[in-house]
């Protein structure tokens, strides 16, 4: 699915996200769920597109749950790009810390290949076209991203029935955290909203109405 030209949603990941941005230099943002050969149908599904997937250069990671970072390490070795994560999520996604609440048993089921993080995201950190914005909350150091006219907010809040809606309270790591960062993202200029659980929807009065 084409959101505007250059940005997709790819069908073969379900529920959980993931996004291509064509430019310079090509980016996927986030990898979902660590499922058999889902890496493979991702890289099958960007070549139906017309895309060498060694032109992507640069894989963006939203934050630190599995059913994002599932398929890291096996899209790192495919396209041979970056992988970037929020400097206080790489802790959890290498293993060095648990992950809190219910994602401690999620963790302990859901098993996917540890990445390597090359990078990790500085203040007011621009990659090429994209502007990186600190949203913490769900997670310590959850991020979204800003490319043109499009936000791609990851777990922040999902989408559902054409709707704006906040993660449950035990799936977020920080509640203040997330109302502060639910502010931010209103102050920034966009018409279009691409969540990680749920599909691209033009922004409209809904979002400016959603509170935690």
């Amino acid at each position: 699915m084409e959101i505007i030209k250059g940005v997709h949603m790819l069908e073969c990941t379900g529920r959980s996200r993931v996004y291509l941005i064509q430019g310079e230099e090509n980016i996927l943002i986030d990898t979902s769920l660590p499922i058999p050969r889902l890496a493979d149908k991702i890289v099958e599904e960007v070549k139906s597109l017309g895309i060498d997937i060694k032109s992507i250069k640069h894989i963006l990671l939203t934050h630190h749950d599995v059913d994002h970072v599932g398929n890291a390490a096996a899209l790192q070795k495919l396209t041979g790009a970056a992988l970037w994560a929020p400097k206080e999520d790489v802790p959890y996604i290498n293993g060095e810390l648990k992950r809190p609440g219910v994602k401690k048993i999620v963790q302990i089921l859901v098993k996917y290949e540890i990445p390597k993080v090359d990078k990790t995201y500085a203040h007011d950190q621009v990659i090429g076209d994209i502007a990186v914005i600190n949203t913490p909350g769900h997670t310590p150091g959850h991020a979204s991203f800003l490319y043109k006219n499009v936000i791609f907010t990851g777990d922040l809040f999902k989408v559902k029935n054409e709707d704006f809606k906040t993660m449950p309270k035990f799936m977020n790591y920080n509640q203040l955290l997330v109302k502060k960062s639910l502010e931010k993202i209103k102050d920034l200029e966009f018409d279009w909203v691409c969540p990680s659980h749920g599909s691209p929807i033009k922004r409209n009065d809904r979002l400016e109405n959603l509170t935690i």
